[in-house]
């Protein structure tokens, strides 16, 4: 296995937080990780007593990613991924799942927090024959974030931008619009844009809960409309059925008809 490339850690991350809780340790908690502290833990109970379906959204929200970046190396041929707001590892990572099928395939995450640094060893390691490597940037920063993607990718080839439950966190949706633009504007024809948020007007229940959650001063996410989310694909051409419950984007053969949740998707293409 090939050894990950990472940024130099500034000191701004340098120390981890345990004393509040932070989204990706929650999130990593649903998933069934072990990589959050006893106060993300509490924060995660105290959700999902209030609305239960999370855990539901969180890894049908990893499902959808598998399927997406499983198409996109089997169907669209696809060998570049940038992935930004990657989370704390759990298991089928984008690496994971492309170099399975295409071990070739060559990956760059981007994250901001601390403890993703931490652990970027762990998520990295990479196929002999690929290649794997870390940013540590914000998504409000996508000039810095190509550039130090370049470093790894070959932006005139076809490149899959993945931006799984991130845009939530960019509160001004005119802001997130525009790094989503900045982002795929860079990238060639042939590439791809996949998008999967937490959406508004869907349930009410999972509304009440995350609105009391980014009141309760953690750092908010913020639910959007489905309309909203499928603005982010403007000018590019969906790939069917769309933008839709993350569970019925192309479900695997032979599964029970999937249910609607509040978590909405798609992938596209760039003519």
């Amino acid at each position: 296995m090939t050894d990950p490339v990472t940024t130099p850690e500034p000191a701004k991350h340098q120390k981890i937080d345990t004393s509040v809780p932070h989204s990706a340790r929650i999130w990593n908690y649903w998933l069934g990780g072990k990589d959050n502290y006893p106060v993300d833990e509490e924060a995660g109970d105290a959700y999902t007593a209030v609305f239960p379906g999370i855990v539901t959204i969180a890894r049908s929200s990893r499902a959808f990613l598998r399927r997406n970046i499983t198409y996109l190396v089997a169907d669209a041929g696809i060998r570049q991924f940038l992935d930004v707001g990657t989370g704390l590892p759990t298991a089928e990572n984008t690496h994971e799942v492309a170099q399975r099928l295409a071990p070739e395939a060559r990956i760059v995450y981007v994250d901001n927090d601390p403890m993703v640094l931490t652990h970027a060893r762990t998520l990295l390691y990479s196929s002999h024959e690929g290649a794997t490597a870390y940013i540590d940037a914000d998504v409000t920063d996508p000039d810095r974030i190509l550039a130090d993607a370049a470093e790894t990718l070959d932006f005139s080839r076809p490149t899959a931008l993945i931006l799984s439950n991130i845009l939530g966190h960019v509160a001004d949706y005119d802001q997130a619009r525009s790094i989503v633009k900045r982002l795929m504007d860079a990238l060639p024809s042939g590439s791809y844009l996949s998008i999967n948020d937490g959406s508004r007007g869907i349930d009410p229940v999972f509304e009440q809960a995350q609105d009391a959650y980014n009141n309760s001063g953690a750092v908010p996410y913020n639910l959007r409309t489905v309309d909203e989310i499928t603005t982010f694909f403007d000018g590019l051409d969906l790939i069917e059925p769309g933008v839709v419950s993350v569970t019925q984007w192309r479900p695997e053969p032979g599964a029970p008809t999937p249910e609607v949740i509040a978590e909405h998707g798609g992938l596209a293409r760039k003519p």
